[in-house]
């Protein structure tokens, strides 16, 4: 990754896009997984099959925003920004881009154990993956404390962008805020 600062003072649009979609998709999935007990039993199998769509989704921005990141030095940090942010903040975000492949991965690897069906409305998906429980069970045990590791990550990476902004009011987050 290129870890030379740009001279800019804030990140691309594809780079906000690529934050904000990833953002987005979190809440949304997040919120799926934690619902499933409160759908019918005749309709959780539909929303299974979306969180599991979105989780791929997640996956594939991912991949995006490392390789758009790769060719794209963030910008600089503003000039007040405290030593610890800087040595923070590329620790954590490489953190939150593992957990956006690892989940998916894992969530993948119960979906298809669980003899479950890609259904993307179009067309199907069907691995031909016999259900095994000492695979998707571990595997959805795993995916859910990843999980929760990644909402708390991503809040503690939320409330120090509110901190920036409100407390510090140093710019930081206006650097990666659309418009």
């Amino acid at each position: 990754m290129s870890d030379t600062p740009s001279t800019s003072t804030r990140y691309t649009l594809p780079a906000i896009l690529f934050h904000w979609t990833s953002f987005a998709l979190i809440v949304f999935v997040g919120a799926l997984g934690l619902a499933f007990d409160l759908f019918p039993r005749g309709g959780r199998m539909f929303w299974i099959n979306i969180h599991a769509i979105a989780g791929l989704a997640i996956l594939a921005i991912a991949f995006m925003r490392i390789a758009w990141r790769r060719r794209h030095a963030p910008p600089a940090y503003p000039a007040e920004t405290p030593e610890l942010t800087k040595r923070l903040s590329h620790p954590v975000h490489m953190l939150l881009y593992a957990l956006m492949i690892v989940l998916p991965v894992i969530g993948f690897i119960a979906f298809v154990w669980h003899a479950r069906v890609f259904d993307f409305g179009l067309f199907k998906v069907d691995l031909g993956v016999a259900s095994d429980k000492l695979v998707f069970g571990p595997a959805e045990k795993i995916h859910a404390l990843l999980a929760y590791g990644l909402f708390g990550l991503a809040s503690l990476h939320g409330l120090a962008a509110l901190w920036h902004r409100f407390a510090r009011k140093d710019g930081l987050m206006e650097r990666m805020w659309p418009g």
